[in-house]
């Protein structure tokens, strides 16, 4: 949790670098390398919420094999375009990582209060968000030749999806706040 907002400040960074570059076809390969760098963090993230020794080992493999199947697209793959192999790829990992925590979640002999439970709140944010923008980034070339007032009515629910993640991710991150009654 502490190099979360190490990480949130890098996203920034990345969103203005790559609104700056809009124009021109810079910022393609700046967002190719930054979803490597945004699904190793979160299966990195879903790693320290998981408890079994066994789903660590895997989901560490994975972190070890993700990013070489990555840069394999980058460079072979997709060169010249977004790299939806690769988001969808990180969604789908993500997606499984986050399933295995509510299931390690559920199984718990006892009871946890939800609310005040910061890794509940980062992994709904994490699936919600991964849920439903798989098939608008996995589908993101073939829409780009497309309409281009559809492409903008999904950036719009893209905000939405934004602006709902950031909001799961703030509410993680201040219920590990105490608040201390007088």
């Amino acid at each position: 949790m502490k190099t979360l907002p190490v990480f949130l400040f890098m996203i920034v960074v990345v969103e203005i670098l790559g609104w700056k570059w809009v124009k021109g076809q810079a910022n393609i390969w700046l967002y190719n390398f930054f979803i490597v760098i945004q699904f190793e963090y979160y299966l990195y993230i879903l790693r320290n919420f998981i408890y079994k020794e066994k789903a660590k080992k895997v989901i560490l493999y994975i972190i070890l094999a993700y990013p070489i199947l990555s840069l394999a697209n980058i460079f072979f793959g997709q060169n010249y375009q977004f790299n939806s192999i690769t988001y969808a790829l990180g969604c789908l990992l993500v997606v499984s990582a986050c399933v295995y925590y509510f299931y390690e979640l559920f199984r718990l002999p006892k009871s946890v209060n939800l609310i005040r439970e910061h890794a509940f709140w980062i992994t709904t944010a994490l699936l919600f968000f991964h849920c439903c923008t798989f098939a608008h980034f996995s589908l993101l070339n073939f829409l780009l030749q497309g309409s281009p007032a559809l492409y903008r009515r999904l950036g719009a629910i893209l905000l939405v999806m934004l602006f709902l993640f950031y909001l799961l991710i703030t509410i993680g991150v201040l219920c590990r706040i105490i608040i201390r009654k007088r």
